[in-house]
């Protein structure tokens, strides 16, 4: 670029932009006169050609679009001067991609420069075919390239060279490398003296060997004797020893090479192999040179991985797992998180249990560093570490760390515990202290199967009966218990409390009194069990007691006429019931024993661990099984009377709920049980029936959570993909600024930006989704699906199977609100770039207040409508704790966000706020909606909310929806849940039809009644 006046001026004029669209119109201008000038070919020199390429390269650079010249800069390839041929180059490695047909046109001259005797036409020509070449480059100049690799006459530069270029060709086409040939010139090319050929062939070796290990046996001396000349220095160059280390990086790929043969047959190789490996342990130590430390450590603990590969004796495994605990006690994070991971691998090694337990202290220390990946890793170790010797101090250790651990990891600590107590409990009562405390401590993060899990060791164990009863009751005295915990305190009690009658506070009496304080503060899922829980302790009464019974029947008729189905069907049963004596003792008769069958924790545990290696989970489930009972679904007993179920949702689809640490796992619906009792205390079976709500899908309270938030991601990928990509920014970030905004980018990755524009009107939504190609090949295969919810109807205008390079193309979504739900719709996406196929579910930011409409009242029009909509359903209230602390006008802030307008002066109390908007739905057209938020100004983390509508099931959509906005949860601690999961709005009771009455068990039940 030496005296190129023209270009040094264009680049000054750049830099002297004073801003963004001065730089685009010098820019602008540029290109006009580079593209006249490439029209006219009479005046164009080469000397003028070269300039303007490089100035097209300088533009493309600068970040703009340069979609014209390609040609030119193709043709400077074949220029005669190196000059020109340096820029054909360097500008068309730049700017084209191995896709680009122009490069097909290249071929011929790259290859006659290839074969050519000029050297630095070699080196051009093998640094453009290493960096751009594809298949029809693999096809025609593999073999080329190999001569040129194998010749002793070319110098070591070109070498080089020729081994990455090789590298790239067989990593596009692995056919163009013939096997039977070219093992035996590999395995001369490794004792090669040069370093940095050697270093290149090596690449190509690991890339050979992970295709075909067999075929390349005899590379594996080879790579020994490599390994021994490093470890001794000999001839090694200056200008190949890294901060005194010899050429770290040749010792990393020969020692990633050998790990993909099997096994090391030869004992005098496996001898000096070892030896070497030795010498590498022995050697290593922890400096305060940063760059010094990396290169030793890389070589460290690749040799790590390659003992653990090789099964090497145990003295020489304890002096690794040695050298691992004196990794975790660095204060530098990285070798930390290093040498934690290593030591988790170490576990899937025989008779290093023991020496590694020697670390035990350090890795719980580890749990405590500031760094959250070195927690989990701490936190990976302990759970394969774990056995019956330890269990006890891992389990309480655990438990201790709960209380202050971030909510992202809770619920992947509370289920490691939960396993961990069970598989190595050294008796059952110490395993049911452990979970109530876990429950205890974290409620929020404990899944029913959990508590399903301690209600069945109960049942199977009489002796522990009375023990967890006691330890309920307990818990019951605590003035705020988590709902968790309410519900298997109802459970063993309302089954095992009789077994305590005669202790003091324990009668029936006084145990319904306790759990009937609790049942305001519970959601609706978890009512049925405390009715359920009622029955059996006015059944368990002998003799009857009048009062009791009195209260328990004011509660079933309480709830008779419930907007609930399952609630209302269970008040009106069990106050039938009630009134038969002998058959009502028949039919809430103590549960019957479960069937011994694998723990479905282990199978959840596997979801959601995220170790990319061998998996402590795994591990621990190779280990011996404990001596824990491993319990199924209740299935009738001869002679015994039938398990009863509890279904607490309507039945009707399979939910696939996806866990915050790893892929989604499908629950698969039951057949209804055609016994006539078969679901009223259905959670208990190990795998949760088809309508049990689990904790996931439960907020602080217990209510249900739409699915609005996501752990490590929110794009999930659709089938086995090719290549993962790495997403740019925060799915659920930008999910929830959508939901309130109208405009902004919903997914973003290196090659396309996903962007979304809406407009709403009533119940009517228009989103134009803008799929921008980033990058400068097509995409091809541009796939585009709309997963609706029941309550949206949706239409996407047809995407191209192809977006060309910079390109972006439009598509149109017409959304209708049916009714109201706080359900998401999924855009589930994939297009292929290449051999690279990616695909993503994106939710749809079409959610509940984008059909709302902001609507400031007065006085008197709010509290008429106020008064005239009165009581449930239609008017709910609830307390909720656990309120993000925002001060008042935050709060009025937060509520207009989401198209709720807060009236201010209305409420005499200056601590309250009072909300209205309309509603839009087809089915309830504009509805009317308001809301009142009473505030603790002692207390900003509860509140009390008052929600009124003319429809009851938008009251509680509307009420759930600003109370998942006002609870202060992490986003890492909700797990998405895809909209066919959500939950239902709760159904209004219908007269059943006929045709339903023959297979629902509770309707003949109530026929019998």
């Amino acid at each position: 670029m030496t005296g190129m006046r023209g270009l040094s001026v264009f680049i000054s004029d750049i830099r002297n932009c004073q801003n963004k669209e001065a730089e685009r119109l010098r820019v602008d201008k540029e290109l006009g006169n580079i593209r006249t000038c490439f029209k006219n070919e009479k005046v164009l020199t080469p000397y003028k050609k070269k300039k303007y390429v490089w100035k097209m390269l300088y533009i493309h650079m600068l970040g703009y679009d340069v979609d014209f010249g390609h040609m030119e800069a193709v043709s400077l390839i074949s220029a005669p001067k190196y000059p020109e041929k340096q820029v054909g180059y360097i500008v068309t490695s730049c700017l084209l991609n191995e896709n680009h047909d122009f490069l097909k046109l290249a071929i011929n001259t790259v290859r006659n420069d290839i074969i050519g005797r000029n050297e630095t036409f070699q080196c051009l020509a093998l640094t453009l075919v290493g960096n751009i070449g594809g298949r029809d480059f693999a096809e025609s100049l593999a073999p080329d390239v190999q001569k040129l690799l194998i010749s002793s006459s070319c110098r070591p530069l070109v070498r080089k060279k020729a081994a990455l270029c090789l590298l790239r060709l067989f990593r596009k086409n692995p056919d163009a490398i013939n096997v039977d040939g070219w093992a035996d010139r590999m395995t001369q090319l490794l004792d090669e003296r040069d370093l940095g050929v050697l270093t290149s062939s090596t690449s190509l070796l690991v890339a050979l060997v992970s295709n075909n290990h067999e075929a390349y046996s005899s590379c594996l001396p080879k790579c020994v004797k490599i390994l021994e000349r490093l470890a001794r220095n000999q001839d090694v160059p200056q200008e190949y020893t890294y901060y005194g280390i010899p050429s770290p990086w040749l010792q990393v790929k020969a020692m990633r090479a050998l790990q993909y043969f099997p096994t090391i047959e030869d004992p005098s190789t496996r001898k000096s192999l070892f030896e070497v490996l030795q010498r590498i342990l022995m050697g290593t130590d922890v400096v305060k040179n940063v760059n010094k430390n990396n290169a030793s450590h890389a070589v460290l603990f690749e040799a790590l991985s390659l003992v653990i590969h090789l099964d090497a004796e145990k003295e020489m495994m304890s002096q690794c797992v040695a050298l691992l605990g004196k990794f975790i006690s660095v204060r530098e994070p990285n070798i930390r998180y290093l040498g934690l991971e290593n030591m988790t691998r170490m576990l899937m090694v025989t008779d290093v249990q023991d020496v590694i337990k020697k670390h035990q202290s350090q890795i719980i220390t580890s749990l405590k560093d500031p760094d959250i990946s070195i927690r989990r890793r701490a936190l990976d170790l302990l759970y394969g570490m774990c056995d019956v010797s330890n269990a006890k101090d891992i389990v309480e250790e655990l438990l201790q760390y709960l209380s202050t651990a971030e909510f992202s990891m809770r619920e992947e600590l509370s289920l490691k515990a939960a396993i961990l107590a069970e598989k190595f409990a050294p008796d059952l009562s110490w395993y049911v202290d452990v979970i109530l405390q876990l429950i205890d401590k974290a409620g929020d993060f404990v899944s029913d199967d959990i508590w399903f899990r301690v209600v069945q060791f109960v049942t199977n164990n009489e002796d522990l009966q009375p023990y967890a009863a006691s330890k309920a009751r307990e818990y019951l005295d605590k003035v705020a218990i988590h709902e968790t915990m309410v519900k298997v305190s109802a459970y063993i009690l309302g089954e095992y409390g009789h077994l305590l009658a005669r202790q003091p506070g324990c009668s029936a009496s006084e145990l319904f009194s306790i759990l009937h304080e609790k049942l305001p503060t519970v959601s609706t899922p978890t009512i049925p069990i405390l009715l359920s829980t009622y029955a059996k302790l006015l059944m368990h009464t002998q003799p009857r007691d009048p009062e009791l019974e009195k209260k328990v029947w004011a509660v079933f008729k309480k709830y008779e006429s419930c907007i609930d189905v399952e609630i209302q069907q269970r008040a009106v049963e069990y106050f039938e019931l009630s009134k038969k004596g002998a058959a009502f003792m028949d039919v809430l008769a103590e549960m019957p024993k479960f069937p011994e069958r694998q723990s479905s924790l282990i199978k959840k545990a596997e979801i959601v661990e995220d170790t990319a290696d061998q998996s402590a989970i795994k591990l621990r489930a190779q280990q011996q099984p404990s001596n824990a009972l491993v319990l199924a679904d209740p299935q009738p007993v001869s002679g015994a009377p039938p398990p009863l179920k509890i279904p607490s949702e309507p039945q009707s689809v399979a939910r696939s709920i996806s866990q915050p640490n790893g892929p989604s796992s499908n629950i698969d619906p039951q057949a209804p049980s055609p016994d006539l009792l078969s679901d009223l205390l259905g959670p208990l079976a190990i795998e949760a029936p088809p309508g049990a709500v689990s904790a996931e899908q439960h907020g602080p309270s217990g209510t249900e959570v739409v699915p609005d938030e996501v752990d490590g991601s929110a794009i999930v990928p659709v089938g086995e993909q090719t290549n993962n990509v790495e997403v740019i920014g925060n799915i659920a970030e930008r999910f929830h600024a959508l939901c309130l905004k109208d405009s902004g980018v919903l997914y973003e990755d290196p090659y396309i930006q996903i962007g979304i524009k809406a407009e709403w009107r009533g119940h009517h939504g228009r989103l134009v989704l803008f799929l921008g190609n980033k990058s400068t090949s097509p995409l091809t295969s541009v796939q585009a699906l709309i997963l609706p919810p029941a309550h949206l109807k949706l239409e996407l205008s047809p995407v191209p199977d192809t977006i060309p390079p910079r390109a972006q193309v439009q598509s149109p979504l017409e959304v209708m609100n049916i009714r109201p739900s706080r359900d998401v719709a999924v855009l589930d996406f994939s297009y292929k770039l290449g051999t690279i196929v990616v695909g993503a579910k994106l939710r749809i930011p079409a959610v509940l207040n984008k059909f709302l409409q902001p609507l400031q009242l007065t006085s008197e029009e709010f509290f008429s409508q106020w008064r005239a909509l009165s009581g449930p359903p239609l008017k709910l209230q609830e307390v909720v704790r656990g309120v993000r602390p925002l001060a008042l006008p935050e709060m009025a802030n937060l509520f207009n966000s989401f198209r709720v307008t807060i009236c201010p002066g209305l409420d005499p109390n200056p601590n309250n706020l009072v909300a209205s908007t309309t509603f839009y739905s087809e089915t309830t057209g504009a509805m009317l909606c308001l809301a009142r938020i009473e505030t603790d100004p002692a207390d900003r983390t509860q509140l009390r909310m008052t929600v009124v509508s003319g429809d009851p099931t938008l009251t509680f959509e509307l009420k759930e929806f600003i109370k998942e906005q006002l609870i202060a949860i992490p986003m890492g601690s909700r797990a998405l849940v895809p909209a066919a999961a959500a939950a239902p709005p709760p159904p209004v009771a219908q007269p059943p039809s006929p045709a339903a009455l023959a297979d629902d068990p509770g309707a003949m039940l109530a026929g019998l009644l």
